[in-house]
């Protein structure tokens, strides 16, 4: 049976030490508490596995306490117990939500079978959460030797609770393998949640990641629980980890040494056991020498840095990519099966792939909905930018210069490449960061870098 942290609440000092006691011999960890009042404080304070509470105490009762955990977002299971049960009043806990109500006295017994089904209806809601957000994605598919030698990297470390930072471009599938790490973890059975830290506005970002009270601020109209805690015993992933503003690191850097949170608006700290996975795009060597990463957290998160290829890079994987997808969106629409030509998928093999796997598995649900019979050359000609479809008969390819250093040739080619695709789509920036499989902020960020002016674009 897994350890279980739980809360005793009980207003007889005899009843606390024996259940206390008991708990504990069992390998579980045990806080005790004779009142209603500080009971809430306590479970607001750390998440709890379970809290087993009397119904009869001196002042709030039990199930004002339980009514008060509820509305408070507390989100651990509720046991009721007491010597003087009857049905109204084990009626009235179960729809005030008590996972079960017990009448003293109570057995040891009684009291474990009860902890180990706390934790398996906490698990099995854990798992059911995660398989519903898991419906549509898919998995980590590969067959070359670049991505072997990524998944050797991943089994070696995956075991530890050593901290993995996950270099790559957009869309190569940083959360794919963040994923990949937790499930082959010893913290598999826990909660794993993400936080794209590009995505969160700056004023936003710390109530995301640490929580906050109820009236905290303007609009914090309940409390709210915080990334880190809802990882508790599980893995956070912190994506695009290079976007967090310099403030925000500062904050980060002492949970991650202290391992406790304090939400907005609290006063006590909130101790919390996670995992830290981190990616970003971004070169954090350089941003440490600018100064816009700090030096401290760097050597925080990269302990154990993983680089993923972008698709051009192992094209030797696309077969078996466009096979996956191909099957997956037919699955989800209920289409039938479409065989794609082998020179269709020579076609895609030797497109340059600038959004990598999220722009590869959007054109095979594009070139679907396109295809006839099959999926032939044809109908990669339309599906595809013509600009940079050269290999399937397109426009002109996009030339770059032969000198220079990798790093600017790179560079060249995104920006002819993002300059085609904006004619194509006539100025267009959502139809155009569309096609490239980019999300529409990235766009505007990849074209800032690159000096493309959009207003020229569009005039």
């Amino acid at each position: 049976m897994s350890k279980a942290d739980i809360l005793i609440v009980d207003d007889e000092a005899n009843t606390l030490a024996s259940l206390g006691r008991a708990f504990r011999l069992a390998g579980h960890e045990a806080t005790v508490c004779d009142n209603a009042a500080k009971a809430l404080e306590l479970a607001k304070s750390r998440p709890f596995d379970l809290i087993l509470s009397d119904v009869v105490m001196p002042g709030r009762d039990g199930l004002a306490l339980l009514e008060d955990l509820k509305s408070s977002g507390v989100a651990a299971p509720v046991v009721m117990m007491s010597g003087q049960a009857h049905i109204e009043m084990a009626v009235k806990a179960t729809r005030l939500g008590a996972m079960d109500f017990l009448e003293k006295p109570l057995s040891t017994d009684k009291l474990l079978l009860t902890v180990e089904n706390a934790l398996k209806l906490k698990r099995l809601e854990t798992e059911n959460l995660e398989l519903r957000r898991r419906v549509g994605k898919h998995e980590l598919v590969w067959t070359g030797e670049a991505m072997r030698r990524v998944m050797a990297q991943i089994d070696r470390v995956a075991a530890s609770e050593s901290r993995v930072c996950i270099y790559g471009e957009t869309g190569t599938g940083k959360e794919l393998v963040a994923r990949t790490l937790h499930e082959k973890s010893v913290r598999a059975a826990g909660p794993f949640v993400t936080l794209n830290c590009a995505a969160i506005p700056a004023e936003l970002i710390e109530s995301e990641l640490f929580g906050h009270e109820k009236g905290s601020f303007t609009g914090a109209v309940q409390r709210h629980i915080g990334k880190f805690e809802q990882a508790h015993h599980g893995t956070v992933f912190l994506d695009e980890i290079g976007d967090m503003p310099l403030a925000m690191q500062t904050r980060l850097l002492r949970v991650l040494e202290e391992s406790e949170v304090e939400r907005i608006g609290g006063d006590k700290p909130v101790a919390v056991d996670v995992r830290v996975v981190v990616a970003t795009h971004r070169n954090l060597d350089e941003m440490v020498e600018a100064g816009s990463f700090r030096r401290d957290l760097y050597h925080r998160v990269v302990v154990f840095p993983i680089t993923l290829p972008p698709l051009r890079v192992r094209r030797e994987d696309i077969p078996a990519l466009v096979e996956y997808f191909a099957r997956q969106v037919c699955a989800q629409n209920g289409w039938k099966a479409v065989p794609f030509a082998a020179e269709a998928v020579e076609a895609l093999r030797e497109y340059p792939w600038p959004g990598n796997i999220r722009e590869l598995r959007n054109a095979v649900e594009r070139l679907l909905l396109l295809a006839g019979e099959t999926v032939g050359v044809a109908t990669v000609e339309l599906a595809l930018p013509r600009r940079v479809a050269s290999s399937v008969g397109a426009a002109a390819p996009v030339e770059t210069r032969a000198g220079g250093a990798l790093a600017q040739r790179v560079a060249e080619f995104e920006r002819a490449t993002l300059l085609a695709e904006l004619e194509r789509s006539q100025g267009h920036v959502t139809n155009a960061a569309k096609a490239l499989g980019l999300e529409r902020s990235h766009f505007y960020k990849k074209c800032q870098q690159l000096g493309i002016d959009l207003r020229a674009e569009r005039g």
